[in-house]
């Protein structure tokens, strides 16, 4: 947990509330329309992967990894899910490696800079969505605070808990306190734009609202996007929680449900960090449709 504050004290560099319930079911349709598209949103190099497993199986291990982030386009709007790594790691020379740890951040460049290339900017943006709210899955989430903020109602309220103060984890994401924000309360999916094309399942555990994102196209098929419920290449087979995981039990249970959608759905699954999987992905700015 200390590394993991760090982390956070590092990416804090960038920096009335319209709330609404919501608890929406998709029928099982997804249109034509819709677009995925896989941004390269950083880089992320552990010289020692130990935090990632609670078992002690991945002490002194090496990995490398992705930082991705999705925009999905819709006929009824856009939808960001995960803004990366912030855009100021982009402006230091070799990336930034916090002081004692064996980390190395890195962005070769801004999810600005892409979202132009579709002739985007973040205003242009409808809708924002997490799988969580880490460094280094909201760092850019100050630039949408003019979008929706689609949002699971534990995540949000531990957002701006006095704990998430003191772990100096608010400031990354502080503009979305005053957002215009749908709150997604109990267990059933939330469908984004009300067809079944794209939808928010909670699977909490990493953190008390972590969530994963279901989008069905209509050439590829079922695309699920994971989150961190499997950071790394051998999380998912040995079903591995990382040391600073909110809650180990919901963790597992959440494993155990998103699978049985993935193979419900004949989804493809996304692990968040993982080069390979989101390599796979039509390279940028060509998108999965």
């Amino acid at each position: 947990m200390k590394t993991l504050r760090l982390w956070s004290a590092c990416l804090a560099l960038t920096a009335c509330v319209n709330t609404n319930t919501a608890s929406r079911t998709a029928p099982a349709e997804a249109p034509a329309s819709v677009k995925l598209y896989a941004i390269d949103c950083g880089y992320v190099q552990l010289g020692d992967a130990g935090m990632m497993a609670d078992d002690g199986s991945l002490k002194g291990v090496s990995n490398e990894g992705i930082v991705p982030c999705y925009l999905i386009r819709h006929s009824k709007g856009d939808l960001l899910w995960d803004s990366g790594l912030s855009e100021s790691i982009a402006d230091m020379p070799g990336g930034l490696r916090p002081q004692g740890q064996p980390i190395r951040f890195e962005m070769k460049k801004k999810l600005t800079a892409s979202l132009g290339e579709l002739g985007l900017a973040p205003a242009d943006v409808e809708f924002v969505s997490f799988s969580h709210l880490h460094f280094d899955h909201a760092g850019n989430a100050n630039l949408f605070a003019g979008s929706t903020w689609l949002v699971d109602a534990e995540e949000r309220d531990a957002a701006f808990s006095e704990q998430a103060v003191q772990r100096g984890e608010v400031p990354h994401y502080s503009a979305l306190e005053h957002a215009k924000t749908v709150r997604i309360e109990g267990d059933a999916p939330y469908d984004v734009f009300g067809d079944g094309a794209v939808t928010i399942h909670q699977a909490p555990g990493h953190t008390p609202g972590h969530t994963v994102l279901l989008v069905k196209t209509a050439k590829s098929g079922a695309v699920l996007l994971t989150g961190d419920l499997w950071p790394l290449p051998q999380s998912r087979e040995r079903q591995l929680v990382p040391v600073y995981n909110f809650n180990r039990e919901q963790t597992l249970e959440s494993m155990k449900r998103v699978e049985a959608l993935a193979r419900d759905s004949n989804a493809r699954v996304i692990r968040e960090h993982v080069p390979e999987d989101f390599a796979a992905l039509p390279a940028f700015p060509a998108p999965l449709e």
